[in-house]
Order: C-alpha cells, then sequence, then structure tokens
C-alpha cells in the first residue's frame, strides 16, 4: 500500500558514496579533483534508487580503475546543508590492494581528476580539508558496519538493485 502523502514532498538529501582504500603500509588511496582544494577520497553520489555499495564501486571504479566488491561500511557523516544540499555520506571498506595494483585515472577533462595516488595515514589532514580528513581518520579507526538492503546483508556477488 503507497501514500500518496509520503511522497507529495520527499526529502532531498544527498547521498554520498566514498571508498577507503589502503595499500599494505596502510597509506589510503585519494584521488584529486579540479573542483575543489584538497585531495579526498573516491566516489561520489548514488543515483535515484541505486544501492549504496554499487555506486561507491561504480565512482571507484570510474576514477581509479579499481573494481572491488563492497559490502561494510566503516563510517556514517551526516552534513547538514549549507550552500550544498544536506548530505549522508556513506565510507565503504575498499580493503587492502596490493603494491603493483595500477591505478587509471581518466583524463582530467572527463573525470574532473588531476589524479590518484596513495598517502600515509598520518598525512592525511595535511593534503585533505579538515571535515574530509576527519572522515577518512573515523573510518580507519573503525570496525565495519554490514550494508543492509532490506534488512538483508548484501553479498559480494550481489550487482543488481534490490527487489522492490
Amino acid at each position: 500500500m503507497r501514500d500518496p502523502r509520503l511522497l507529495a514532498k520527499p526529502p532531498v538529501c544527498r547521498l554520498g558514496c566514498l571508498v577507503l582504500v589502503r595499500n599494505p603500509r596502510g597509506d589510503v588511496l585519494l584521488v584529486d579533483p579540479d573542483y575543489m582544494d584538497g585531495l579526498i577520497l573516491p566516489g561520489g553520489a548514488a543515483k535515484p534508487n541505486e544501492p549504496p555499495h554499487l555506486a561507491a564501486a561504480r565512482h571507484l571504479h570510474a576514477e581509479t580503475g579499481l573494481d572491488l566488491r563492497l559490502a561494510d561500511v566503516l563510517a556514517v557523516d551526516f552534513t547538514p546543508a549549507d550552500r550544498y544540499l544536506e548530505r549522508l555520506n556513506l565510507v565503504f571498506d575498499g580493503g587492502t590492494v596490493r603494491d603493483d595494483t595500477r591505478l587509471t585515472v581518466p583524463p582530467r577533462h572527463r573525470s574532473g581528476l588531476f589524479g590518484a595516488r596513495f598517502v600515509p595515514a598520518h598525512e592525511l589532514p595535511d593534503v585533505m580539508a579538515p571535515a574530509q580528513a576527519a572522515r577518512a581518520a573515523e573510518a580507519l579507526a573503525n570496525r565495519a558496519v554490514p550494508l543492509l538492503l532490506h534488512g538483508q546483508r548484501t553479498t559480494c556477488d550481489e550487482n543488481r538493485p534490490p527487489p522492490r
């Protein structure tokens, strides 16, 4: 049963889907966007009805060429509305990749990125905006929480939207 009052004026909130990827030394993968100062975790906004773990994986692949299965959340960060919409950011655990893992960043005119690189965790406050660095630090410090879709834990091979 659908109540039209629930859909009359839905809340507007951007869902950010970010990924924390490390190398064997514990360095954190960051991307360098051309639209803001500082480095950020790879990721971006989910499309309407796109499961967040798939949105995070899509952005990670588009920005770095990495194809990782994501199922666990390391941090949830709510940002109240300011000059942008209010935002809820989920930081997914991308795990650890090998030292010889190749990053493939598309040209800037297509990706909006200057590049991507691994940064030692202790240097994050030096290369990221304060809120971005705090988000990454919290994600590094916490244990993973499973992402649930309709009350069910996502599986690593799940590549389709949940049933309606």
